[in-house]
């Protein structure tokens, strides 16, 4: 256990540069207050403690403005930078090495028992306001655009940005992330009428002129060659 928190308090650190010393580190970070808190109504959840583990779990959230329900399971090395409204739920698990922000929900969209709540691989970084929804996964090296919504697996070494979120770039060529953002053109590029102007998924107008801008330059460059073979 202690070795767990001083790696929460050294991890602070290697991610902002703003901090100074120990003692500032200790006495002026609610996102290292909320995980010292949680490491131990943790403890006291494991153990059938389940009150006094919320009780204590509502004052934590009172002093850090941080809410961690005491049956997530958090890795080693959690950093939350602010942090300020940053919720993680119950069945919420979380690996080592993640970063979150401020704003950030790891929420569920269903009343059933079980698990309700996202899971969150190694080395994720969640940014400002994101909110990610559902029992899924998002795997090793994810990153989430601040103010994303996150409904759908997110594969390792993805970045996730908009509202649902989309993925926009694959980190060392990930195979299965680069086949789902070809899925996503693919269903773009299918969609040509939405009736009474309603559409399925709300498309990024500046994503849609780049991307017609494209089509229109390799047309003029057909046409080029076309051109210059018939003056050969």
């Amino acid at each position: 256990m202690w070795q767990l928190l001083k790696e929460d308090v050294n991890c602070v650190f290697q991610r902002d540069p703003a901090a100074r010393t120990t003692f500032d580190v200790l006495t002026c970070y609610s996102g290292v207050h909320a995980i010292l808190f949680h490491r131990f109504n943790h403890w006291l959840w494991r153990r059938g403690f389940r009150w006094p583990a919320r009780f204590l779990g509502n004052i934590a959230r009172w002093l850090t403005g941080i809410e961690i329900h005491p049956g997530a399971v958090i890795g080693r090395r959690f950093f939350v930078d602010h942090g300020t409204g940053v919720v993680i739920g119950e069945t919420a698990e979380i690996g080592d090495d993640v970063t979150l922000y401020q704003g950030v929900t790891l929420g569920g969209r269903t009343l059933n028992e079980g698990k309700r709540h996202p899971t969150l691989g190694n080395n994720v970084v969640v940014g400002a306001g994101a909110k990610i929804l559902g029992p899924f996964t998002v795997a090793d090296d994810a990153r989430v655009g601040s103010n994303a919504v996150v409904l759908e697996p997110v594969p390792a070494g993805a970045t996730v940005v908009g509202v649902p979120g989309k993925i926009v770039r694959c980190k060392d060529d990930n195979a299965k992330c680069l086949e789902l953002v070809r899925e996503k053109q693919v269903k773009m590029r299918e969609q040509a009428f939405d009736a009474y102007g309603v559409a399925g998924e709300t498309d990024d107008p500046m994503e849609n002129a780049v991307e017609l801008l494209q089509q229109q330059v390799a047309e003029l460059r057909a046409e080029l060659d076309q051109l210059r073979n018939k003056a050969c």
